[in-house]
């Protein structure tokens, strides 16, 4: 049996009498929003592997024909896309952790409600930026630069909403949650954008510190090799 300490535990492997014995699998590319996932396992604690594919390859579309990050594929082969339902699923299989935001009806409705905001409205709002040649058909250099700076007032605005509604608050939720770790990425992404980057929203600014900080996130910074 070959064994690695709790740092290195997301490339563990286990032979035992000539089997391999699996276990889930996470599939990320460096400075995607499969950063969430893999800061959710890691706060988790739980045996897992982390891979990192590359767009379009051919390991990446195996177990997802869209092509995207992140992707967890379980022991028994069962493939999950999307950040958000991916960390809602970690959130419902691992209780013990304490990552979903409450067990209450309304404590559930807003896990939901903040994981929607983070996919539809915060996610969205950076296309713009990533991806100009997306919104516009004229392939002008003023025409991008303009789409740009729309995506930036998008980003700003969502940030804001954020912002607000973190006054008073250390997490997302209340206490850390997955909706924290699904912010992480995102937040880094505002730090790199925005001409101002955080100046404008303290209590984003305190939230990215306070998980940049945990030390098991910085673990899954230095795997990723992000800075």
């Amino acid at each position: 049996m070959q064994l690695y300490d709790r740092s290195c535990r997301f490339r563990l492997q286990c032979r035992v009498i000539g089997t391999q014995e699996t276990m889930p699998t996470l599939f990320y590319a460096v400075g995607a929003c499969s950063l969430a996932p893999h800061v959710a396992l890691e706060w988790i604690g739980a045996p897992y592997e982390a891979v990192r594919v590359q767009y379009g390859s051919e390991e990446l579309l195996a177990v997802n024909p869209a092509g995207a990050v992140p992707v967890l594929r379980e022991d028994d082969g069962w493939t999950l896309s999307q950040a958000g339902a991916i960390l809602d699923y970690l959130a419902l299989k691992h209780p013990e952790a304490r990552l979903g935001g409450g067990d209450g009806l309304r404590d559930k409705a807003e896990a939901h409600r903040w994981s929607a905001f983070l996919t539809s409205d915060v996610h969205a709002s950076f296309w713009p930026i990533f991806m100009p040649f997306r919104y516009t058909t004229d392939s002008s250099q003023t025409a991008r630069q303009a789409v740009v700076a729309a995506g930036h007032k998008l980003v700003e605005k969502q940030f804001d909403v954020l912002n607000r509604h973190l006054d008073g608050r250390e997490y997302i939720l209340g206490d850390r949650s997955v909706i924290d770790a699904y912010s992480f990425p995102m937040i880094r992404w505002a730090v790199r954008v925005l001409p101002d980057g955080l100046t404008k929203y303290p209590h984003v600014q305190a939230l990215h510190d306070r998980i940049a900080a945990d030390p098991a996130v910085q673990r899954v910074l230095a795997r990723e090799g992000s800075k």
